[in-house]
């Protein structure tokens, strides 16, 4: 897009100011805080935005299938392949933040007590329905229940969603003594919706998932993809992400 700019002092002269539409592929862990420093871009840039949010497995799903874009924002994980891949410009790869698993359930259930692992487990034991999705918070959820040696006890109560929503829909609109997991970003996006926080996983058991940002190979606007990259990296764009559960870099 190219937004003309016409001043008038003894002629008239007119100067281009060249405005990009940037295209940014994000896991959606982080997209309360993304949606908030995008809107602080484009009223300081000028660029406009237009993000597609999914999985880790669907983001590294789309850049198999060849989907292009700007800039990627995904998991750890997901950038090292597409740094192996040469989709991404490793010189401009800086992590966003990382974000921690909680434990929800719907407005008004009981809260079971997660405090501890064992109690976790005691909790997942007693529960009628376990719910967690297919993404990179679903993957370790997996592991663990393995690890605290429940999974086979309870497989027959499990059940597996695609995404974070898709996990605070299905608790929300549920009944009986449900609980479930997700991104604790995910979880307070949904709180105003009928889900609730009961808390972080226990320190002994908690995960972080990483999240970096770079300047896809495919940019068709690499300068504007690399002040957008800077722009969700600086110490103001983490006091945003700080504010909806994403912490800072270790």
């Amino acid at each position: 897009m190219q937004v003309t700019i016409v001043a008038m002092l003894i002629g008239i002269a007119s100067v281009t100011v060249a405005a990009d539409q940037l295209r940014v592929m994000s896991a959606g862990a982080v997209e309360p805080g993304l949606v908030r420093r995008i809107e602080q871009f484009t009223r300081a840039s000028g660029h406009t935005v237009q993000v597609e949010f999914g999985t880790g497995p669907q983001l590294t799903a789309r850049l198999a299938a060849g989907q292009t874009g700007d800039v990627l924002i995904a998991p750890k994980a997901v950038m090292d392949q597409a740094v192996a891949d040469r989709l991404v410009n490793v010189a401009t790869r800086t992590t966003v933040g990382r974000v921690g698993v909680g434990i929800v359930v719907r407005s008004g259930a009981a809260a079971p007590d997660v405090s501890t692992a064992d109690s976790l487990r005691t909790a997942l034991l007693a529960a009628d329905t376990v719910v967690y999705n297919r993404g990179s918070s679903g993957v370790y959820i997996e592991r663990l229940l393995t690890q605290l040696g429940v999974a086979n006890q309870i497989a027959t109560k499990i059940v597996r969603v695609d995404n974070g929503d898709a996990v605070m829909q299905r608790l929300i609109a549920g009944k009986g003594n449900e609980f479930g997991f997700g991104a604790i970003t995910e979880i307070r996006l949904f709180e105003p919706k009928g889900a609730r926080l009961v808390a972080p996983l226990p320190d002994a058991v908690q995960n972080f998932t990483a999240y970096d940002a770079a300047v896809m190979a495919s940019a068709r606007a690499p300068e504007a993809a690399a002040e957008f990259v800077r722009f969700v990296t600086t110490a103001e764009a983490r006091g945003v992400f700080a504010a909806v559960g994403v912490q800072a870099p270790e």
